[in-house]
């Protein structure tokens, strides 16, 4: 047996919510449209991993969902002129990411990191 990739469901009510912050602002790809669920995720490959964590590090909740991308300062700002709610950070936390927690349009909790260099 071996595991062939991992999902994260988010209940939502309006699922065009979606498309405007993991399609527009974190540039997913819509990779399924069935009416009821939309799915999002890189066409071309991504890394897959479960965390379990009794807290989010530095003292912060466990976030629902975390996303690395390629330039967290930038995903920031887009995100403040969207206008979502910021929770955390943005920081640099000592394990080495520059990270912040922003409230997805679902009330989630989204940890957006990217490795500093």
């Amino acid at each position: 047996m071996a595991v062939r990739r991992i999902i994260t469901n988010i209940a939502a009510g309006d699922l065009s919510l979606a498309q405007r912050f993991y399609g527009d602002i974190l540039g997913l790809d819509l990779l399924m449209d069935h009416g009821w669920i939309v799915t999002y995720g890189n066409a071309t490959a991504m890394q897959v991993q479960v965390s379990i964590a009794s807290e989010g590090g530095s003292g912060t909740d466990v976030p629902d969902l975390s996303i690395e991308v390629d330039d967290v300062d930038a995903v920031l700002e887009d995100i403040r002129k969207a206008d979502f709610e910021i929770v955390y950070g943005p920081a640099d936390e000592p394990w080495g990411v520059r990270r912040f927690y922003v409230r997805d349009p679902f009330g989630r909790h989204i940890n957006i990191l990217a490795h500093k260099k």
